[in-house]
């Protein structure tokens, strides 16, 4: 690797440390740039490729891509991983993870809470089930959550209260979870065209998870939801455009709209604000004709991924056919003030809901402090995402 661009990575990698995101995401941006103009033209093509189907590759393992390792690679691109750690890592961190949670945080003493795990073409992935106390009077909901970077099942659950809350209307929940041999920071792929697509990938695994749950218990099929923070939220709205028939709405916290980026640069454009408008990705799957239920929280003062993202999955799921936006400002009773915008189809039901969530960074709004990613101060998300599935269901063609 060239002295310069070592020393740019290692810039990079301080500036994140000690929180200067953007400004470290603009560095390494820049020096992807650099990389473009090189006369060889191969580090292009390593950048636009992505993976293909069916391989594996390590989380921001840049040297796993095709053609980015062996002979021929670019001396950046091979140095990366590291920096990517540290970014990926740390940048999606938001708040450090809580650690001693107990039993107690996570499952309410009248559930249950299973682990499980799934496989397919794609790989395995585990999961935990929470199984509600009433589920015997006819077919329940299920709620799909997908935690964000570095969390797990557990943590996720700790920190939304979601079993408590889904155990008082008798829903299940599933966490399924991402393995650090898929992304060393156990984030969702979001950014990989090849978990962008139906039938592959991370959606897949996603999909069969659901399903199996689906065949293994008395799930209302038209009643099935899914949602998830960071990139979680991103590979929640990924599910709602690419299996838009299994899910009847979707919520994404503090996430990026389906097709917000393709690659790894990209990525790091979304997340700064700075990516394409209403996520340019309709080569890799098909819009719907009519929207999707969709629940959107953002911090306005998220520094990991920024706040406009939040607006642009609202815009996305937006297919002109609903009412202007109404909008609410109020304060919760913990704090924090919000703004929510929404917008009713022709019958009069609220489909597109956003929450602005005033003075709020990169967690999950109302939350517990027994998880990573909170912030108890907010609006309670957990509460009105159920809220808002709960008045919603599929119309036809769902189910396994």
């Amino acid at each position: 690797m060239k002295p310069l661009l070592r020393r740019e990575m290692v810039e990079a990698t301080r500036r994140t440390r000690t929180g200067r995101l953007s400004e470290a995401v603009g560095l390494l941006q820049s020096m992807l740039r650099g990389v473009r103009r090189d006369s060889t033209g191969s580090a292009e093509t390593i950048a636009a490729s992505g993976p293909t189907s069916g391989t594996k590759h390590l989380a921001g393992d840049v040297s796993a891509e095709p053609g980015a390792s062996g002979a021929g690679s670019t001396p950046i691109l091979a140095g990366l991983p590291g920096l990517f750690d540290a970014i990926g890592v740390n940048a999606l961190r938001g708040v450090p993870r809580r650690r001693g949670v107990t039993d107690a945080d996570i499952v309410p003493t009248a559930g249950r809470y299973l682990g499980s795990s799934f496989s397919n073409e794609a790989g395995t992935r585990a999961y935990k089930l929470y199984i509600p106390s009433r589920h015997g009077d006819g077919p329940r909901p299920l709620i799909v959550m997908l935690h964000g970077c570095t969390q797990s099942a557990d943590d996720f659950a700790a920190g939304t209260r979601m079993n408590f809350a889904a155990e008082a209307l008798g829903c299940f929940v599933v966490y399924p979870e991402q393995p650090a041999a898929a992304n060393a920071s156990r984030c969702w792929n979001w950014f990989k065209g090849s978990d962008q697509q139906r039938d592959q990938g991370e959606p897949s695994l996603i999909a069969g998870i659901t399903r199996e749950v689906m065949k293994d218990y008395d799930i209302d099929a038209r009643r099935i939801y899914i949602a998830g923070l960071s990139a979680g939220g991103a590979a929640a709205a990924i599910m709602g455009e690419t299996y838009h028939d299994l899910y009847a709405a979707v919520g994404v916290h503090s996430g990026l709209a389906c097709g917000a980026a393709r690659d790894l640069p990209s990525a790091f454009a979304a997340m700064s604000g700075r990516g394409p408008v209403r996520g340019n990705s309709s080569r890799v799957h098909t819009r719907r004709q009519h929207a999707l239920p969709t629940i959107v929280f953002h911090g306005d003062q998220d520094t990991t991924v920024h706040p406009r993202n939040g607006a642009e999955v609202i815009a996305r799921a937006n297919t002109g056919e609903h009412s202007d936006a109404a909008v609410e400002r109020d304060t919760a009773s913990a704090g924090r003030g919000y703004t929510r915008s929404f917008r009713r189809d022709s019958s009069g039901r609220i489909v597109l809901e956003q929450w602005e969530i005033h003075g709020a960074g990169h967690a999950w709004s109302g939350g517990s402090a027994a998880g990573s990613f909170t912030d108890p101060a907010g609006p309670d998300a957990t509460q009105e995402m159920l809220r808002f599935f709960l008045e919603h269901a599929a119309t036809g063609g769902h189910g396994p």
